[in-house]
């Protein structure tokens, strides 16, 4: 299940840079972690999503509606958590239509859904093989760095309540 959660918080950040690039956002170096190339929400989501009943995720729109409505809980509560934990927001839907709290919003939670329904069965055939191979030595060292970057990361997002704030450069 850890792998899984890094693995899909990489794809994540990959998606997040992607879009950027494809809208050409203004912030295409937002990251959530200092070092390590993870967006924790959507690892989070697809988790979620994994611990659903067989039953509601069976067949393409099983998995894209309960997809979508697990995805978009997971980030409302990820977004809620980093605006009281850390008072960051890392994302602002407000201008986007059917939005909730600026948090959340329909556009957003049906791709989720999409994605989620085109793609994970797919990407679980594969990766739940490869993830399982994974010898545990290996896995507590990730382990060990992840829990290191997840905690500097968080102090400096408490300090600075800048997300700008994950880069390198501005740390030297």
């Amino acid at each position: 299940m850890l792998w899984e959660f890094w693995t899909y918080s990489f794809f994540g950040y990959l998606l997040e840079k992607g879009f950027a690039a494809a809208v050409r956002a203004e912030h295409r170096t937002r990251k959530c972690l200092l070092l390590a190339p993870l967006c924790p929400v959507y690892g989070l989501g697809v988790l979620g999503v994994l611990a659903l009943p067989p039953a509601l995720t069976a067949g393409f729109w099983g998995r894209a509606v309960w997809g979508g409505l697990t995805a978009t809980v997971v980030e409302y509560a990820v977004h809620l958590a980093y605006d009281r934990l850390v008072h960051v927001r890392f994302w602002d839907y407000r201008s986007l239509p059917g939005n909730f709290q600026g948090r959340v919003c329909l556009p957003f939670s049906v791709v989720w859904g999409l994605l989620l329904a085109l793609l994970l069965p797919g990407a679980q055939r594969l990766l739940t093989p490869a993830l399982g191979a994974v010898p545990p030595g290996v896995t507590y060292g990730a382990l060990l760095l992840f829990t290191a970057d997840l905690v500097v990361s968080l102090r400096i997002l408490r300090v600075t309540g800048d997300t700008e704030a994950l880069s390198l450069r501005t740390l030297a």
